[in-house]
């Protein structure tokens, strides 16, 4: 009985950013637990491959294409998709771009863009898939944090301000949409072998501190992601809302 409050078969998953990396690791798992998955990127080749391999593993696939950061391009897509196709159950908004550079020379373009993406982009999508939960009384949303949600490291100071108000924006979901039936919270990944990473996975340097300074003393590998991911977006979270977990090998717990 209890194995079935993470049993995710006639569940409908939209994950953003999920033609690789995280997103793409995130499909696969909850695909493993039933459900059905809808895949979001811009690049449609991308997407196309993306879908191709996850439909090799028997899994039921969509792939819907729109730029998180285009407000009515999003609200379009979203509504024709539950029109067309049917309800989004859950929305995993884990698209997200990283740009580095010291604070002080940092570009405003740069910063802006990383405002549209992490954040605005987490509304806009947000927005649209919540509307339609609302009318059905019940929705999973989690939103992909980071560890700099808590933490800052030098050369990253726009990408932690961003991902520090997606755990606040999650909380004001809940806070709006807790009464409608939804679930809003928000995951957390340390440090893990991502696209997004790849430069300082390169980095010997910096891969010798992280496995000094992280209590499990390593990378994380995104698959370890999925079981937090599944609880988030099943029964099994019923009456968790507005909180963030942090998976990262102990990294925030650890001076």
């Amino acid at each position: 009985m209890s194995l079935q409050l993470f049993d995710l078969s006639g569940k409908r998953a939209l994950i953003t950013g999920s033609s690789q990396g995280i997103g793409e690791a995130l499909a696969v798992g909850l695909s493993g637990a039933g459900a059905e998955i809808v895949l979001n990127g811009r690049d449609e080749a991308r997407l196309a491959r993306a879908a191709d391999a996850l439909r090799r593993t028997g899994a039921r696939v969509h792939e819907l294409a729109f730029d998180v950061t285009d407000h009515d391009g999003v609200r379009q897509a979203v509504d024709n998709f539950e029109a067309s196709t049917g309800p989004i159950d859950i929305l995993i908004s884990n698209a997200g771009v990283q740009q580095r550079g010291p604070l002080e020379d940092f570009p405003a373009d740069g910063f802006e863009k990383l405002l549209q993406t992490n954040i605005a982009g987490v509304f806009h999508v947000g927005q649209a898939v919540a509307r339609h939960m609302i009318k059905r009384g019940e929705g999973k949303i989690v939103n992909i944090c980071s560890v700099q949600t808590a933490l800052a490291r030098p050369g990253i100071a726009p990408y932690t301000a961003t991902k520090g108000a997606v755990a606040n924006l999650t909380k004001g979901m809940a806070t709006d949409w807790a009464k409608y039936g939804l679930q809003c919270n928000g995951l957390a990944p340390g440090y893990f072998e991502t696209p997004l990473n790849q430069a300082l996975v390169d980095d010997p340097e910096f891969s010798a501190w992280l496995a000094k300074r992280t209590p499990a003393g390593r990378w994380g590998k995104v698959e370890e992601l999925v079981g937090t991911a599944i609880f988030l977006s099943s029964a099994a979270s019923s009456f968790v809302n507005g909180t963030t977990i942090f998976v990262d090998g102990g990294i925030t717990a650890s001076l």
